[in-house]
């Protein structure tokens, strides 16, 4: 499966985020990531559907909204309406995962489910066959920045062991030579945002990103 960078604006600022959001659009980026933070699922709070709406405009780089929060089908008929075309939520979060994914696809949004680095993998086998991708978290969730924790990956080898067409997805502490180990786990899309936001320029961070999935 092709590789897919879907950077995260969490460690833009937050005040001025159009101009980030059109240099990655002209970077050539596949999706464009928001980390929805509610202060209960994680500590932090980030933003809201408005955030999503507010950058459409900007172009047709798909977008993808990941909720951290305790309610998340709440938030679906918002991110939807917004313009994001996947939406992804947290099993942890919720013991009605395989109704939310058929009412994410029902909605015409691709569902996807996020897992945390202390919960199994097996968690998300019963949903195989009702999301389009699961993204295994290579952090603990709630704050950019953070180095990833490699033993994560071996989630993602499980997991494209009995998924092989499976869009696998992973963040946090992605940069050019952990993108490699992630790839080479398994996974095909990748959450970039920290080491995007340090880069000499945006275009620069995609460049050796994508240099990497070579």
């Amino acid at each position: 499966m092709a590789p897919q960078l879907a950077p995260s604006i969490l460690s833009f600022d937050f005040g001025d985020l159009r101009n980030p959001v059109c240099e990655l659009m002209a970077a050539g980026v596949d999706w464009i990531h928001f980390d929805v933070m509610d202060g209960q699922f994680v500590p932090p709070i980030t933003f809201g559907a408005q955030m999503a709406a507010n950058l459409r405009p900007l172009g047709a780089t798909p977008f993808e909204a990941h909720l951290m929060t305790e309610t998340p089908d709440r938030h679906f008929e918002a991110f939807r309406e917004a313009g994001c075309r996947r939406i992804l939520f947290h099993p942890e979060a919720t013991p009605h995962s395989h109704r939310l994914c058929e009412s994410l696809r029902a909605m015409g949004v691709e569902p996807g489910v996020a897992i945390n680095p202390g919960t199994p993998v097996e968690t998300v086998f019963p949903l195989l066959g009702v999301v389009d991708i699961v993204l295994v978290m290579t952090v603990n969730p709630g704050w950019g920045g953070q180095e990833m924790i490699a033993s994560a990956l071996e989630k993602v080898r499980m997991l494209r062991a009995v998924a092989p067409h499976l869009h696998i997805e992973v963040d946090g502490g992605i940069d050019p030579l952990t993108l490699h180990l992630a790839l080479s786990a398994g996974a095909n899309v990748f959450v970039v945002g920290s080491y995007l936001a340090r880069s000499p320029s945006i275009a620069a961070g995609v460049a050796a990103l994508r240099a990497a999935c070579a």
